[in-house]
């Protein structure tokens, strides 16, 4: 079976043909197994064509691999990088930090992708826990690690002087072939945990057959193929956004990036490139619509993930630009599960998608029992590729849902979330639902509060339309004729504005 779809793959990316077959094997055999030998079949059939275009520069495919090449021999020659060592990236989203994810791979070193906007206390954490031996960043965040205590290698992504990614030259290494040049790639290193609390390190290893059936999902339900231009709104050191990195470069397509997002640049980024395919999160993609939505007109695919999507929301998108939005669902520890295609958010606003095939998702009950259709329990997956947990047979999400009987996945919200009033279990992410369709509700963020007589009860804090006179009392009422008696807040309260995290994720700590 594995087989089967390599070989449906190779061909949907033409790579099948003889000279196909050519450029894979000699890629293989001058780079080893790593992404610098998927970097080296996309420029042997997309060479000139644009690989990246971000705030500071314009690059082909060729131009990336010899960049990426040469940046490596100096990672390898200048920092003592080697197979088993630790590279750090602390940057946004830019060509150097996409060279440096290639090169670091190619000197077989592990990658850890760290999260730009985390705080200073998590920073010196991760330094103490894994020692990094070589640091690369950003220059606006020099005080930042100076007030550390690092003191291993360091590089900037970009500088006129000092030594940076941009200026690491070394004559004539694209034609070299010394022996080290065939490395198996190291382990990349999603660090999870959010901005401030700590963070857990999920492995991966890239591996052909594990990412076969998610990859051949997006280019068959996304249709990716079809486009020619994509932009990456969403953070590289996020495990969304790595992992479409990797299949835009798979795909020869036209990566923009920027670092940061403002919905006013986003839009004007989309318009002036004639962008095809996005992937944003929930919350980028609504203040898009509110910006500009006609500068959107040439997206033929927004994939949104990283957040629940709004009913709300999908219903703009569907006004305003068409069907054009698909939902994607998966975690750090599991890579990607649950694809929605357009149809199917027609058919429920509320779902997550249908299950890649061949993923082992399930739907578990508290014994760890496949749970009915309709049954809420636990996402979780299979465990047939961590070797620091091989004694686990499950990776728990943390996720709670149910499968319905069309096969569709619905989120009920974190297990975390989930409270229990007077007996039953309550997931706020329901009452979300039913008042985001409020008029004048323009966002709505549901928690569990404790409750003397019922153990827990929700609160509601909601963010009303612009210029709305709407209070609480009235959203009440509204309520009482829409929500079941367990669902019914204890209080709702009015709020400026919904905090989220720089992820797009609702940050429920800050209304607690």
């Amino acid at each position: 079976m594995g087989m089967l779809k390599l070989a449906q793959v190779m061909r949907k990316m033409g790579m099948l043909s003889p000279l196909g077959l050519f450029r894979l094997i000699a890629a293989i055999c001058r780079y080893g197994i790593n992404v610098m030998a998927l970097l080296r079949i996309t420029e042997r059939t997309y060479g000139e064509a644009v690989a990246i275009a971000d705030d500071s520069e314009t690059i082909t495919y060729r131009q990336l691999l010899v960049q990426s090449e040469e940046l490596s021999i100096s990672l390898r020659e200048n920092y003592g990088i080697r197979p088993g060592s630790k590279a750090a990236l602390l940057c946004r989203n830019h060509a150097s930090l996409v060279k440096s994810v290639f090169a670091s791979s190619w000197a077989g070193a592990d990658l850890y992708l760290l999260n730009a906007e985390m705080s200073q206390d998590q920073l010196q954490d991760l330094i103490t826990a894994y020692d990094f031996d070589l640091l690369i960043y950003d220059e606006e965040l020099t005080t930042f690690i100076k007030q550390s205590t690092y003191n291993k290698g360091k590089l900037l992504s970009y500088h006129d002087v000092r030594p940076a990614v941009n200026n690491q030259k070394t004559d004539g290494i694209s034609n070299a072939r010394p022996s080290w040049h065939r490395t198996s790639s190291g382990t990349i290193m999603l660090l999870t945990g959010g901005t401030t609390g700590k963070s857990k390190k999920v492995p991966h290893r890239p591996s052909l057959f594990h990412y076969l059936n998610p990859f051949y999902t997006l280019l068959e339900r996304l249709h990716l193929v079809r486009y020619h231009t994509g932009y990456i709104a969403t953070p590289i050191y996020h495990g969304y956004g790595i992992a479409i990195l990797l299949l835009f470069v798979a795909l020869g397509k036209k990566i923009v990036l920027t670092s940061g997002f403002d919905a006013s640049k986003a839009c004007a980024l989309v318009r002036e490139h004639q962008v095809q395919v996005a992937t944003v999160v929930p919350l980028m993609l609504d203040k898009m619509l509110k910006h500009n939505a006609e500068d959107m007109r040439s997206l033929a695919c927004i994939a949104s993930g990283g957040a629940e999507l709004n009913p709300k929301l999908v219903a703009e998108v569907y006004a305003r630009l068409g069907d054009v939005l698909c939902n994607l669902y998966g975690t750090s520890e599991s890579g990607l599960n649950i694809v929605a295609t357009p149809e199917d958010l027609r058919q429920s606003a509320h779902t997550l998608g249908r299950k890649i095939d061949g993923m082992p998702l399930f739907v578990l009950d508290e014994d760890m029992n496949e749970a009915k259709p309709g049954v809420v329990g636990q996402f979780c997956v299979q465990n047939y590729l961590s070797r620091a947990e091989r004694s686990k047979r499950w990776i728990e999400t943390g996720d709670m849902g149910y499968r319905d009987s069309d096969g569709l996945y619905y989120l009920c919200g974190r297990a975390d979330d989930r409270i229990v009033s007077a007996g039953e279990n309550v997931y706020p992410i329901e009452l979300e639902h039913i008042l985001i369709h409020h008029p004048q509700v323009e966002d709505v963020a549901v928690i569990g509060i404790p409750d003397e007589t019922f153990g827990q009860r929700l609160k509601a804090c909601i963010q009303p339309t612009p210029h709305s006179e709407v209070n609480a009392e009235q959203l009440m009422v509204w309520l009482r004729v829409r929500a079941a008696r367990y669902q019914m807040p204890k209080e709702i309260v009015l709020v400026e504005e919904i905090p989220y995290t720089h992820l797009g994720k609702r940050d429920k700590k800050k209304l607690l």
